[in-house]
């Protein structure tokens, strides 16, 4: 199977991730003046287990090194498989909240609060679980992240109060997904092999993990993403009916892109996991919120009522992002 073997092609494949965590929502505004973000969604999920079977039967069962997807797959056991399931499960309740977030309160405010602070929570279990890297140089890393996501607060509510709208609804909501997507990865990485061109039996390769936790997503889907559409938080009511009713090929393309988008950053940044370490692996591919920031501080206008003379609250968020992100990369070099 194909792997990483240096730390530089690991940070790559993380700012690919980076990349891909924070631009796929692009694809949720694409189809949301049509297509209830509920019907959406389940098309994201389908384009993520699309996209891990593919590299699972490609990627994951060539070359001479690992298991071969099928031949991994039938030693697993059972508990490193439900793990994987389990971080699926999380994920995917931690996602529908965080795409409801966005919903409510747009890109640039959702993702740097609900992602900023599972980058804070995912970096600390992680690292727990598997120490890898300078502990002091990536705590000052996700302390520059954290102080980032307060000022992204900040800009919020200045813009709240210019057009006089409750905070709390957005920010709340997008707090609880970064609470629950804090804690996924560390059931997908402690399923896996420590070792991937050698991997220990029982344990799973990364293709192997990725399929099961995208399975544990879908899986999991007819219960979270059916009580959002029967009792949606935000947006209307649907039914199973109006998936097909409402439905047009551009608009499931388009659900299936954003998934594939988000399965591809997820895919390379477990790859990169065995060589740049759980912790700042995640961390890395979490400064997703630095790049949803931009597209929708850039892209949507979605800073565009912040007040003159809170201006420079933006420049500042980036640039506390992009140190953190700096130093969570230095610390596998200390």
């Amino acid at each position: 199977m194909f792997i990483i073997d240096n730390y530089i092609i690991a940070v790559v494949f993380c700012f690919i991730t980076m990349l891909c965590w924070g631009s796929w929502a692009n694809t949720q505004k694409l189809s949301s003046e049509k297509w209830p973000f509920q019907l959406f969604y389940w098309d994201y999920t389908f384009g993520i287990l699309l996209i891990t079977l593919i590299f699972a039967f490609t990627l994951g069962s060539s070359g001479y090194e690992g298991r071969s997807f099928l031949d991994d797959l039938s030693q697993a056991e059972n508990q490193n498989l439900i793990s994987a399931f389990i971080g699926g499960i999380i994920f995917n309740f931690a996602n529908i909240i965080l795409v409801i977030g966005i919903d409510i309160a747009g890109m640039a405010i959702a993702f740097p609060i609900g992602i900023g602070i599972a980058l804070v929570l995912g970096v600390f279990t992680n690292y727990i679980s598997q120490p890898e890297g300078n502990p002091y140089v990536l705590i000052s890393g996700v302390a520059l992240v954290a102080l980032a996501i307060i000022i992204d607060g900040l800009a919020y509510k200045k813009i709240l109060q210019k057009t006089k709208t409750s905070p709390l609804k957005g920010i709340l909501i997008s707090a609880i997904a970064g609470i629950a997507m804090g804690f996924f990865y560390k059931f997908v990485a402690s399923s896996m092999s420590n070792d991937f061109i050698n991997p220990q039996i029982g344990k799973l390769t990364p293709y192997t993990a990725l399929v099961i936790f995208s399975v544990g997503i879908i899986a999991s889907n007819f219960l979270f993403n059916t009580i959002n559409m029967y009792f949606p938080v935000s947006g209307t009511k649907v039914n199973f009916k109006d998936y097909f009713l409402m439905g047009t090929s551009r608009l499931h393309l388009i659900g299936i892109l954003g998934g594939i988008i988000w399965g591809v950053g997820m895919s390379l940044n477990i790859l990169a996991s065995e060589q740049a370490g759980p912790a700042i692996a995640y961390g890395l591919g979490q400064g997703a919120t630095l790049v949803a920031a931009i597209w929708g501080v850039f892209v949507w206008k979605e800073f565009k009522d912040l007040p003159s003379q809170n201006k420079w609250l933006i420049p500042m968020m980036f640039f506390l992002f992009i140190s953190g992100i700096g130093l969570i990369i230095a610390a596998k070099l200390f």
